[in-house]
């Protein structure tokens, strides 16, 4: 939900800050507070995957034949990218939930479609099932239907 749909006090909050019965607002306190920590969690996790990323491309790069990479090394390379691409995405959507207290659907159905199309860029299709292959194709083009339709309506 955009900001422009909220209108006057009608936002709609998954946690509100303020509750007629304490207990109710603790515990929304606490799982806000929760959220937060996995935003902190979440950028080390990015700051790892982006160590890891230039690690495991260093020592690709410096196995023989220097400086070469195969089409495999690209391909593991392009996968733990869009893999920290993803982690920074989560993040995105928990700061999104942090300061509106609200789920970016848009955002998450675009987060689930950039992690399942990584996943169809790592494809090793000599491992894979026609079955696998079709399953995926399948969620791939439910969740790009799905972008488009909440594109369109907004």
């Amino acid at each position: 939900m955009d900001k422009d749909e909220f209108i006057g006090n009608n936002r709609h909050e998954e946690l509100p800050s303020h509750h007629n019965d304490p207990l109710i607002e603790f515990l929304h306190r606490a799982i806000r507070n929760a959220v937060k920590v996995l935003a902190v969690l979440m950028v080390l996790v990015i700051i790892w995957g982006i160590g890891d990323v230039v690690y495991v491309l260093y020592l690709r790069l410096m196995e023989p034949p220097i400086y070469l990479l195969s089409i495999s090394d690209i391909l593991a390379t392009f996968g733990a990218f869009l893999a920290v691409l993803i982690a920074i995405e989560i993040f995105t959507n928990i700061t999104l939930y942090i300061r509106n207290d609200v789920l970016p659907v848009k955002l998450v159905v675009a987060t689930a479609l950039m992690a399942i199309c990584r996943k169809v860029i790592i494809f090793d299709f000599k491992e894979l099932t026609p079955m696998y292959i079709l399953a995926t194709a399948a969620v791939v083009l439910s969740l790009g239907i799905t972008y488009w339709l909440i594109s369109k309506k907004q």
